[in-house]
């Protein structure tokens, strides 16, 4: 994607203490050492609760204890919180794990707070590229994004157990803004996990292994773990800092590989996997191996990246590319493939999935438009039912009359065409131009006919419709 950008370069130090990369932390963390504790709730020691710092992965045993050989690069000791327990946060901001401190200290202990209902049932969120780049990004973020969530959370009840994952690009490489990002989860009151991004990444300090410090400093560990109900959830980083200018590819390091290999030998085949990442893992240059350790598994991937929304499966495995939340990067209500400024909604009953597309804005009911075009001797409809897949059915209707099933079809939604296509437009980020979607159904009828209906029917029944003249 061809984008201007520009750089923010931070100081990394706070309070005397140096948040080093991998690579830095390697100099000085030469002896190996082992490090133990105790993963507890309320005074109650847990048994079986996976530990890790991201290269060994160990439970707990019955008295609620841990010890791991600590991996010299490793800058974090985390828990993946069971199933029944409420996620560790601060001002909503996922906390489970403990940086670990060069020769100092190597015990580390988990507190843990036990739920108080069963979480079989719960929701999730999904945001993608929030991507933030100055302080007007920022107050339409929080203008419309955030009460847009909260009105969402309200409406599901008090009692209702949900959470929400950014999958990356949450700023846009003004790291400066994370904190504006930060005061938006806190402001949404729900706990927030976060993917690293490409924008989210430290450019021209070394290689790929220096390009997550002030990531590291604010949000903790790149890849890791935790549960909810039935549902065993993984973020990864499938971003590779190619060390020079801003250029980078879609990868999996062998090392998250290897840990989530070790991750998942704790993880049942009936649960359902929620892995989540920035660059759509069917694009990511060795995502075969990443396969083939999921094999087995029911898997929904969630990603984002593209500023566009479409969904693809293979083999059990479910990707969904989600809209972003800055659409057209801030330029506009919609993404470049028409898609409404947005994000996902899950909800999770067992080892079972349902979502749909949240539409800001808008009501749930909210899932397509239709654009009219007249032409010489007939109209030309183009309806955008951008959170398709091939389990979905779209019908119409022409004046009442039912017209039979649309079939979909390639092309560039036309809203997005007319508000971005060519080097004037958008007028704030003239970049931004149309792209290509699949989720696209076109029709014609004789220019007396009045009134064009398109409902479209979700692969778990919601019927939803639209209509225009």
């Amino acid at each position: 994607m061809k984008r201007r950008f520009f750089l923010q370069s931070l100081f990394i130090f706070s309070g005397g203490l140096i948040m080093a990369g991998p690579g830095v932390l390697a100099q000085s963390k030469k002896v190996k050492r082992t490090i133990s504790g105790t993963v507890q709730a309320q005074g109650k020691k847990l048994a079986n609760v996976i530990v890790s710092d991201g290269s060994a992965v160990v439970t707990t045993n019955k008295r609620g204890r841990f010890k791991l050989p600590c991996n010299p690069k490793a800058n974090f000791v985390f828990v993946s919180v069971p199933s029944g327990y409420a996620f560790p946060t601060e001002n909503g901001v996922a906390k489970h794990y403990l940086p670990l401190i060069p020769d100092k200290d190597n015990h580390y202990d988990f507190d843990l707070v036990p739920l108080s209902k069963d979480d079989s049932q719960h929701s999730f969120i999904i945001w993608a590229d929030p991507q933030v780049k100055n302080k007007q990004d920022v107050a339409l973020m929080m203008q419309h994004s955030v009460p847009d969530v909260q009105k969402l959370v309200q409406n599901m009840g008090p009692d209702a157990l949900v959470h929400g994952i950014g999958v990356g690009d949450l700023v846009w490489d003004n790291h400066r803004l994370f904190p504006q990002y930060n005061k938006a989860v806190a402001a949404m009151g729900i706990p927030f996990f976060q993917a690293l991004g490409n924008h989210d990444m430290d450019y021209r300090q070394g290689g790929d292994e220096t390009s997550d410090i002030t990531f590291q400093k604010v949000f903790g560990p790149t890849y890791y773990s935790f549960n909810r109900g039935k549902a065993h959830y993984v973020v990864l980083d499938d971003v590779r800092y190619l060390g020079k200018e801003r250029e980078y590819d879609g990868f999996i390091t062998a090392q998250q590989l290897d840990w989530l290999k070790e991750d998942l030998k704790h993880v049942s085949k009936n649960k359902l996997i929620i892995l989540c990442a920035h660059i759509p893992v069917a694009r990511v240059k060795n995502n075969e191996e990443l396969y083939s350790l999921l094999q087995g598994y029911q898997v929904h991937i969630m990603t984002g990246h593209t500023h566009t929304n479409y969904n693809t499966a293979r083999e059990g495995i479910f990707e969904h590319v989600h809209g972003t939340v800055s659409g057209a990067w801030w330029t506009g209500p919609i993404c470049t493939d028409g898609t409404p400024n947005g994000y996902g909604v899950y909800q999770v009953d067992g080892n079972q999935l349902k979502w749909y597309y949240k539409s800001t804005g808008h009501d749930p009911s909210h899932q397509l438009s239709i654009d009219v075009q007249q032409l010489t001797d007939q109209k030309r409809f183009i309806a955008n039912v951008w959170n398709w897949d091939p389990a979905w059915k779209v019908e119409w209707y022409a004046d009442g009359n039912y017209m039979g099933a649309l079939e979909n079809n390639k092309g560039f939604d036309p809203v997005a065409v007319r508000t971005m296509r060519g080097d004037q437009l958008p007028t704030r980020r003239p970049f931004a131009e149309p792209s290509r979607t699949e989720h696209l159904f076109t029709g014609h009828v004789k220019p007396e006919v009045k009134q064009i209906k398109v409902v479209a029917t979700d692969r778990f029944g919601n019927k939803y419709e639209s209509t225009a003249g």
